[in-house]
């Protein structure tokens, strides 16, 4: 397993040892040892599955007082997965990770505590699993605007179409006037 550094260290993208052959592959998607090696000694309490047809978009989603971390893989298809910084106090406040996640190159990425997380579907069709490090908490779920300025996020859109938005997302706050922790 590999752990890769991003322009933000703390989240990681993780790279798989997958071993195939003629009858199919084999991989660990999630090892506790080797994971603490790379620097990821969360506890998941958690897992989730989405499914999402092409050109949606789900996020920036995050919970207050009860913040969720999230190793965030791809079984099927392929989407552009993002994570940006939420924490007032850390130096990289507003900036943004971007990384393709696909069930063909198999990463995964790693969005600790702090973070808004969303990812925009590329393919005709994606199933998303994640583990989550608190449980979902609705009182405290909250998002911001897919397509904040200030935060400046390149999302691939298929044919420069605007992605699907569920109401919620639609009418998120932008980063400025969001609900967030310190």
């Amino acid at each position: 397993m590999n752990f890769l550094p991003t322009a933000i260290s703390d989240i990681i993208i993780v790279e798989p040892q997958v071993f195939g052959d003629a009858r199919g592959f084999f991989m660990e998607t999630y090892h506790q040892a080797k994971f603490h090696a790379g620097g990821i000694t969360a506890e998941f309490v958690q897992d989730n599955h989405s499914g999402s047809r092409g050109g949606i978009l789900r996020g920036l989603h995050y919970q207050i007082r009860h913040p969720q971390g999230k190793l965030v893989r791809v079984v099927v298809g392929r989407v552009f997965d993002v994570a940006v910084d939420i924490r007032r106090s850390s130096p990289t406040f507003g900036k943004w990770v971007g990384v393709e996640l696909s069930a063909e190159n198999k990463r995964q990425m790693w969005i600790p505590e702090g973070f808004a997380h969303g990812f925009y579907v590329l393919s005709e069709w994606a199933e998303v699993l994640y583990k989550a490090t608190a449980l979902y908490a609705p009182e405290w779920d909250r998002s911001i605007r897919w397509d904040d300025p200030d935060l400046g996020i390149t999302w691939p859109l298929l044919g420069g179409q605007p992605p699907h938005l569920s109401q919620k997302d639609a009418n998120a706050p932008f980063l400025r006037d969001a609900d967030l922790y310190e």
